[in-house]
């Protein structure tokens, strides 16, 4: 989550403060300036901005994977090299979206990423943000050509994909779910985690799901599987993250503001995603944000 005040201008404070709840709650990595970070709202010069604050805030304590792609070339190398620079241990690079490119183009699009760099890097295929999807084949050639391309965010809600691409490149690649609802799904077939929205709002019991799956448990992790369904859809409503800001909110840990062209949730989105959260008692004895 990118955190604003009424201004919209970034909340340091509160950006470390979130921070600070994952770490202590268990999670396994922190990610900024992905889709929930809403990075296509933010100037360049703040996305290198929040890399350097958000390596500051997790301090090496757990693995950081900051989000750098853009659909500009230069500014996609820039934000990645920053990466490197605060020794995150990943970068992850959105396909490039708006321009729609052919596999061949996603090829020599990554192809130039990773050689400018030394910084892993993880693929991010989300074709509802992007328009295009990156095949399972161009996938596993970017696997075999580039030594740091170790791994993909995988948010294409066709699960096929998810298992052609381990098919293509291996048990060894690291590939992450970026959907809720294939959290687990992308476990049982040999998925390395996920990178989750939802953790932004219940972080222990999203790294309690790897923890379990890890430990051989699958029936517990099933079950905690179905326990998120409903928390996993609503978080979407509205376009993502207009409901987990207004969430926040309403927990009294940020100020909810979201930058145009997204807006606050509307009156019924909020009923939809309230009577959700009350499930999991987010609301019960909080103060909302003032």
């Amino acid at each position: 989550m990118t955190p604003f005040n009424d201004d919209q201008s970034i909340d340091y404070g509160a950006l470390s403060a979130l921070v600070e709840e994952q770490v202590e709650s268990g999670s396994h990595g922190i990610s900024v300036t992905g889709t929930t970070g809403e990075p296509g709202s933010l100037v360049l010069a703040e996305r290198l901005e929040m890399i350097e604050a958000s390596a500051s805030a997790v301090a090496g304590r757990v693995p950081f994977v900051p989000g750098t792609g853009t659909h500009q070339l230069p500014e996609t190398i820039e934000l990645t090299k920053k990466a490197a620079e605060v020794d995150a241990d990943a970068a992850l690079v959105i396909v490039p979206y708006y321009s729609r490119p052919t596999q061949a183009g996603l090829y020599e699009w990554y192809s130039r990423i990773a050689e400018s760099v030394d910084i892993s890097i993880l693929l991010y295929n989300i074709p509802s943000r992007t328009g295009v999807e990156i095949s399972p084949e161009t996938v596993g050639r970017l696997y075999r050509d580039h030594p740091n391309i170790i791994g993909m965010k995988e948010a294409s809600p066709n699960f096929s994909h998810a298992n052609f691409v381990m098919q293509e490149c291996g048990e060894d690649f690291l590939l992450f779910s970026g959907l809720e609802a294939l959290c687990f799904p992308i476990l049982a077939i040999g998925g390395a985690g996920f990178i989750s929205v939802t953790a932004n709002l219940v972080p222990r019991e999203i790294a309690e799901l790897y923890d379990v799956f890890e430990a051989g448990d699958w029936r517990t992790a099933r079950a905690l599987h179905y326990k998120l369904l409903e928390l996993n859809d609503v978080v979407l409503t509205e376009t993502n993250p207009t409901a987990v800001k207004w969430l926040l909110g309403r927990m009294g840990k940020i100020n909810p503001t979201v930058r145009p062209p997204l807006i606050p949730l509307s009156e019924s989105g909020q009923t939809t995603v309230a009577t959700a959260a009350q499930t999991w008692n987010l609301l019960d004895g909080r103060e909302a944000w003032a």
